[in-house]
């Protein structure tokens, strides 16, 4: 099935002096996904959303939001996109509802229609018995979701998070989890930048990894788990003997008597898995579980930027 992109950039350059921020990055964005770009401080990423968001004019490259040329259309691309960036833009001194309204103003929603919208956000987020309440007395989750919501307002077809779970507990960002899987599955397309590889591992379709203002790597999560050693797959055998016996053809692989396993390396892709259980079938031996164990995102990040690094 053929997949439209929501945004595509090619070649995307952007320097400060003699500080190269960006240095050619190329990214495709699928329609009604979520794309996480990961990286760690100073990487890029704020910069890739500025300009991606219009906020930022590159240095070079060609760029498609929503079907919009970015350096020929930037008022189509702004009306296709909503941002939520780092720090919350609400105003603390408003109440929740007066803050979308504010925002309702902005797109020149008629009277009955924002106050239509806005009563649904309200609900969507979770803040109605909080609504008429000054901001300064919310919670930073209360904050970040109605920050969300100002973003919405105008019904954005992409919407760009800026690290949006930074600072919250737990509970917080697990419910804009929720939040940014229930627009996702409406239809949305989120960029999403974050610090949390269990955020992006959770909630990303596709990943890429910048670092030092070039991406190293993108891929789904597992893609990604696969670029760096440290995966295999684990057998269990039901005797010692059985055990001995598949020990022999896996070299290499690390013994567990008690547990009555193997571990042999693998990427833990399907060719791999195949033969794995080509030459347990060959020799007659029957394998009581099989497990696939990869690194995760963290072990991912830290090799690739570590590599990066001794560039």
């Amino acid at each position: 099935m053929t997949t439209t992109s929501a945004i595509t950039a090619t070649g995307l350059r952007k320097a400060y002096g003699d500080q190269t921020v960006l240095d050619g990055i190329d990214l495709d964005v699928a329609e009604g996904s979520v794309f996480a770009l990961l990286g760690p401080n100073g990487a890029g990423k704020t910069t890739t959303v500025q300009i991606l968001s219009t906020l930022l004019d590159p240095d070079a490259g060609q760029v498609r939001v929503a079907g919009h040329d970015l350096a020929t259309d930037p008022d189509g691309v702004r009306t296709a996109i909503g941002v939520t960036g780092q720090f919350s833009a609400v105003d603390e001194l408003l109440s929740g509802t007066e803050n979308l309204r504010l925002m309702a103003d902005l797109h020149h929603l008629g009277k009955a229609e924002g106050r239509r919208r806005v009563a649904e956000l309200l609900e969507q987020f979770d803040l109605v018995d909080a609504a008429r309440t000054l901001v300064s007395t919310y919670s930073g989750g209360m904050r970040r979701r109605l920050d969300l919501a100002m973003s919405l307002v105008g019904v954005p077809r992409i919407i760009f998070l800026d690290e949006p779970t930074t600072g919250l507990d737990p509970r917080s960002r697990r419910t804009m989890w929720t939040i940014i899987r229930q627009l996702v599955a409406g239809g949305v397309t989120v960029f999403l930048t974050t610090q949390y590889l269990e955020e992006a591992d959770q909630l990303a379709d596709r990943i890429a990894v910048l670092d030092h203002g070039r991406l190293v790597a993108q891929g789904t999560a597992d893609e990604l788990k696969r670029l760096i050693p440290g995966g295999h797959v684990r057998l269990r055998f039901e005797d010692v003997a059985t055990l001995s016996a598949a020990e022999v053809l896996f070299p290499g692989t690390t013994r567990d008597d008690e547990a009555l396993t193997l571990q042999v390396p693998s990427d833990g892709g399907v060719q791999s898995l195949r033969a794995v259980l080509d030459k347990l079938d060959s020799a007659q031996l029957e394998v009581g579980e099989l497990s696939v164990h990869l690194p995760d995102l963290d072990d991912v990040f830290l090799a690739l930027t570590e590599r990066s690094d001794l560039r």
